[in-house]
């Protein structure tokens, strides 16, 4: 029979049309932890609502084809004008929209705001990670911005409004506005003061000229930046409009967009600034302290974001297992198969509960909890966000050569797995942010202290990394040589701790004996047999 040899059998199905928020009983469960009571109906109904979008074929379609026509620099009109503006796919504004009105950038002010944004913000990166940088951006820019009033009165409605405004209008016609970030100049990279953008005041005191070139801006296409140049007293943060009162566009040349291994859709560029505008933000010489606040809500979005990519790893993971089978009988029946997606659904259930226990702090907003996230933040961001890249690896490879290929989507993970731990300082610059808190704040080691101390006793293996844990904290030589095992240690039991008391005891048993005990290898798929792996499994499968 003609055609016979194309029948295809045992090939999974594609995993869509399902809840992406309903289907993670891990998220499901934080949230429920850490919002008010009251609040959950109206909460689990907006997160249900974005999980079924996310999990539809055409919104999926939607993130495909915003990667496989990224954006293009359009710097001239037909005309010969500059205009410097970048031109998306259709796909990337309806992603950017869905993600404006879903509330990803209107956690400031809401009753439990933070929660509720985290928790869409990891379900809304396994659509595309690429538009979430500019939600990112727009959501941090908020508590950088509150340091002026007279700002904020003007910017803060229009970044935490649900309304999505493409069109470049003065700020005082907007609907709704996104932010942007220019720190970074090709001869300093991650140590900012060695920046060289240089800012002229201006008559009036609160307005400046800038000039300079900045390597990487990120959301070129945004209406404001928040960005650091060199004023008179020293580096100093400043808002640099895209559209000036007037209707006339600020000066924003356009150089290049980069050519970026992942994050694809999303537009990264190298700008120009030759006597741009600009309005001080926070006082001259003040910079870093003015847009650290920033910085820290986007790097607790860098660990939200990796915990959003590994949960769909696994759940493509365990889902193809599910539906495949070889050697007689289902794939993720095979004791070493459900070896490997137990390692990965633990990683995956660890970075998500410590996601969402940050997200938490920021709602308290008490003293205490201020503290622990000066610790916690670069503590988690440095950990989650290395584990993200081996693990998106190992969950390609259950796919065997499909994850190899396009279609099945892993590539994708794949590229964009390493970038949040380089975006917003990578590894070394975490690993030192953690030593400079422990030196100068010795409040926030004692709200980490605390956080973990709530599981003593649970957990022998817990009690004992806790115990050399506080033998390297109390041994200050060389320190900084150790920063990184530092760091990792302490995520770890973070983690640990937040699992004895959260999780079911067959996830915090298998965490606990191979992170913090010593039954567990350097692979994924090496945690010990005698473990209920298969509960495990079975509590990080997306579909029944």
């Amino acid at each position: 029979m003609a055609g016979s040899t194309h029948t295809v059998t045992n090939q999974p199905p594609a995993l869509t049309g399902y809840d992406v928020y309903g289907a993670d009983r891990v998220l499901g469960s934080a949230v429920e932890r850490h919002l008010d009571p009251e609040l959950l109906d109206e909460v689990r109904g907006e997160l249900s609502a974005l999980g079924r979008a996310c999990g539809s074929a055409q919104v999926q379609e939607w993130g495909v084809l915003a990667n496989e026509n990224p954006p293009r620099p359009r710097t001239h009109d037909r005309h010969g004008h500059r205009i410097d503006e970048v031109e998306f796919h259709p796909a990337w504004h309806r992603l950017l929209g869905k993600g404006v009105s879903a509330g990803l950038t209107a956690a400031w002010g809401r009753p439990g705001g933070h929660v509720r944004r985290a928790a869409a913000f990891l379900v809304w990166t396994q659509v595309d990670a690429g538009n979430c940088c500019p939600l990112s951006m727009t959501h941090a820019a908020v508590p950088a911005l509150r340091t002026d009033p007279d700002l904020a009165a003007v910017w803060e409605p229009r970044l935490t409004s649900m309304v999505y405004d493409r069109e470049l209008r003065p700020a005082r016609l907007k609907a709704g506005a996104l932010f942007g970030m220019g720190m970074t100049e090709k001869q300093g990279g991650s140590d900012v003061r060695a920046n060289t953008t240089s800012a002229r005041p201006l008559p009036d005191g609160e307005t400046y000229e800038l000039t300079g070139h900045k390597w990487f801006c990120s959301a070129p296409m945004s209406d404001g930046f928040l960005v650091l140049a060199q004023a008179p007293g020293g580096l100093t943060c400043f808002l640099v409009p895209r559209v000036l009162e007037d209707g006339t566009r600020n000066t924003f040349l356009l150089q290049r967009l980069k050519d970026k291994l992942g994050n694809r859709s999303n537009a990264s560029a190298e700008v120009e600034f030759d006597r741009t505008w600009a309005r001080r933000v926070g006082d001259e010489g003040r910079g870093v302290r003015t847009i650290i606040d920033m910085v820290a809500a986007t790097r607790l979005d860098c660990v939200l974001g990796s915990a959003g990519l590994m949960r769909q790893a696994v759940a493509q993971a365990i889902h193809h297992c599910d539906h495949r089978e070889a050697f007689g009988g289902r794939l993720a029946d095979k004791p070493l198969m459900r070896n490997v997606l137990a390692d990965l659904a633990l990683e995956s259930e660890a970075a998500t509960t410590l996601g969402l226990r940050l997200a938490a702090a920021y709602d308290d907003g008490g003293e205490e909890e201020r503290a622990f996230l000066r610790l916690a933040v670069p503590t988690a961001k440095y950990w989650v966000t290395k584990r993200c890249a081996p693990l998106t690896v190992e969950a390609a490879e259950c796919l065997g050569g499909n994850g190899y290929v396009e279609e099945s989507g892993l590539p994708r993970l794949v590229r964009e797995s390493p970038l949040n731990s380089v975006w917003e300082g990578a590894g070394n610059i975490q690993a030192l942010d953690v030593l400079r808190v422990l030196r100068r704040e010795p409040r926030s080691l004692d709200a980490y202290l605390m956080e973990i101390g709530r599981s003593r006793g649970a957990d022998h293996r817990l009690d004992a990394a806790t115990k050399d844990l506080f033998t390297e904290l109390a041994d200050l030589d060389g320190i900084e040589a150790r920063a990184r095992r530092l760091t990792e240690r302490m995520a770890l039991v973070l983690q640990g701790s937040l699992l004895v008391r959260h999780a079911p005891p067959e996830v915090a048993d298998a965490f606990c004996a191979s992170r913090l005990g010593t039954d567990g290898g350097t692979t994924f798929g090496t945690l010990p047999p005698t473990l209920d792996l298969a509960t495990v499994v079975d509590r990080a499968r997306p579909v029944d």
